[in-house]
């Protein structure tokens, strides 16, 4: 698979998977070349659990992603949460459906440590025929601290030929 094509075997907005089922196949052992592809690759984290409107993001920072005071950017928190809060939209989508953040709002409420395991948990609220709202939370794996919170308002798009 070239860098350039999809990162799913079947793409987001077809006629033939819902959003839940699109999201399944990026679970880990699902498909070894997404495993090594997108955002998350990047950023250190991964899905690692796709149900009816919630994800779970799970990963750990690391000094890629600190700023120049050393601690972690606000940018790693923002990605993380706008992954794990828009993937919760995407989960209630019905087939030819496809999604994509209008705004994103994040608080960090303390510093995650460089290499501390964290869930970054996105719920969806609402899905409708044009937007979807959610919320996340990034809480630390070993001590249950929140880390960071966020809401996210994302567009809905009916695609060409969906029903």
């Amino acid at each position: 698979m070239s860098d350039n094509q999809l990162l799913t075997k079947v793409p987001l907005g077809s006629p033939d998977i819902n959003g839940l089922d699109y999201m399944r196949q990026m679970l880990p052992g699902q498909d070894a070349e997404f495993d090594k592809k997108g955002i998350g690759a990047l950023l250190g984290y991964r899905l690692t659990e796709a149900e009816d409107g919630m994800v779970v993001f799970s990963g750990a920072p690391t000094a890629m992603a600190v700023n120049p005071m050393g601690t972690v950017h606000g940018g790693w928190y923002g990605t993380l949460l706008d992954s794990c809060m828009a993937c919760a939209i995407c989960t209630r989508l019905p087939p030819g459906h496809a999604y994509t953040t209008l705004e994103y709002k994040i608080n960090i409420l303390r510093s995650v440590p460089i290499g501390r395991e964290v869930r970054a948990i996105g719920t969806a609220q609402h899905v409708g025929r044009s937007t979807g709202i959610a919320i996340g939370e990034i809480r630390g794996v070993e001590d249950g601290k929140l880390y960071a919170t966020g809401s996210t308002t994302c567009i809905v798009l009916k695609m060409p030929g969906a029903a």
